[in-house]
């Protein structure tokens, strides 16, 4: 179900691009277009915190271009998540597809680094999975949890996620050409999610302090305050790549 999602929003943002790229190319007086208007101009190789993947581009004029992509892949990252002295690591598995439109004020300069530079504007169809730990893995160990230490063997699991999958997006990046066919790419910004969903589980942890609550208690006071954290109000994008162009 979740791939017929993806396929069906992917489906939709072409023909969302499709009717951006025909206004250059629609002649008025006989309402004919060139179709070869409508033909991606390059495509693009690309890998960041969102994942790997790519895209296609469009060029609708010198300042205006459009990307249609897609992101995926499981990532981890070793204590992305903090609240209140806890820290989570965070495994994410992705599946992202999205529509920027990328605005380049110099995009006619006669120097190429400037023309390589724009901010991007557009939307994401986020169908991620989130999982949280936090671990102690012998009884020498101990995790922080809600400001309370507990001594393992145990753990803390958990899941995040975001009920709004469609998002709007944000950022900046570089895309400069190196030659007639190749150029590099760096884009950085972030997607709006609201508020996430957070459960967190813990299992066989023991308080240091005997007047610290239980495990699982704490636990739900760091789903509490993650779930209230404005911080994760916004997904961060960060990704590097290569584009080529026919």
């Amino acid at each position: 179900m979740k791939v017929l999602k993806v396929l069906a929003v992917a489906g939709a943002l072409s023909a969302v691009a499709g009717v951006a790229m025909a206004d250059d190319a629609v002649v008025h007086d006989s309402y004919a277009f060139d179709a070869h208007q409508l033909a991606p101009v390059g495509v693009r190789a690309e890998v960041g915190t969102t994942g790997y993947g790519g895209a296609l581009l469009w060029q609708a004029n010198p300042y205006v271009g459009l990307a249609l992509g897609y992101n995926g892949g499981d990532i981890s990252w070793s204590d992305d998540v903090k609240v209140n002295g806890s820290k989570y690591d965070l495994d994410m598995d992705n599946k992202n597809v999205y529509l920027n439109a990328e605005l380049r004020p110099w995009g006619a300069s006669d120097n190429r680094w400037a023309q390589g530079l724009y901010m991007a504007a557009g939307v994401g169809y986020l169908d991620n999975d989130y999982g949280l730990k936090a671990r102690a893995g012998s009884a020498n160990d101990t995790v922080t949890i809600d400001g309370w230490r507990y001594q393992g063997p145990g753990e803390v699991n958990g899941k995040l996620d975001y009920s709004n999958k469609i998002a709007p997006y944000v950022g900046f990046g570089f895309a400069p050409k190196i030659n007639k066919n190749w150029g590099l790419f760096g884009e950085i910004g972030a997607y709006y999610t609201g508020n996430p969903n957070v459960s967190l589980q813990a299992t066989g942890l023991t308080a240091l302090d005997p007047n610290a609550p239980s495990a699982q208690d704490s636990a739900n006071a760091d789903a509490q305050k993650i779930r209230n954290d404005d911080k994760y109000k916004w997904l961060p994008v960060g990704k590097v790549g290569v584009n080529f162009y026919w």
